[in-house]
């Protein structure tokens, strides 16, 4: 048998319910934040570029390549910045009027905590790849003999490199398994 909730009591579980789902708003700052940043590292891209292109009839093939796989490394970032920003915002605050813009991204449509988890994930193994790549052109066109340090470094990229790829394809199948039991 259950006894009725005193009116006090409801009404104080309705404000604690509504402070609750209001918190969420807390996450509004760092995504403010993450653009401000974004917005930092758009500006790092022009500086690499203009470093490019000021010395690039000294620089070798190798140089040039890690200038733009740096570029190459600057987007990704910036495109997983964005990811975090859209997809958590619209995941965990609220939805964003797009009032039917074109430019609406797709992936939207079928965003939830999974999916996001799956996409970044991809996107670190993919910056991380990037970065294990730098250093295997900056290591071939150096010296003949690698030094100790520069085995280690290698060693812990790919090692790295191994774990977010690791944790990709596990968030990828985790996320195929939700979807087939829900269908």
């Amino acid at each position: 048998m259950s006894f009725p909730k005193p009116a006090f009591l409801a009404k104080l579980e309705s404000l604690f319910e509504g402070l609750i789902f209001s918190s969420r708003w807390i996450q509004a700052p760092i995504y403010a934040a993450l653009i401000v940043a974004a917005g930092a590292y758009a500006w790092k891209s022009i500086e690499e570029l203009i470093h490019i292109l000021h010395g690039f009839s000294t620089l070798t093939e190798a140089q040039i390549m890690v200038g733009l796989l740096s570029l190459v490394d600057i987007s990704m970032v910036a495109n997983l910045v964005n990811m975090v920003v859209v997809g958590g915002y619209v995941t965990f605050v609220s939805n964003i009027d797009f009032q039917d813009n074109k430019d609406r991204p797709d992936w939207l449509d079928h965003i939830n905590a999974n999916t996001l988890k799956t996409k970044l994930a991809g996107s670190l193994a993919s910056i991380s790849a990037i970065h294990l790549l730098k250093s295997f052109i900056n290591i071939t066109g150096g010296a003949d003999v690698l030094t100790d340090n520069e085995v280690r470094i290698v060693l812990w990229q790919s090692v790295i490199h191994g774990v977010f790829l690791a944790s990709m394809i596990l968030f990828a199948w985790s996320e195929r398994m939700q979807r087939h039991d829900a269908h």
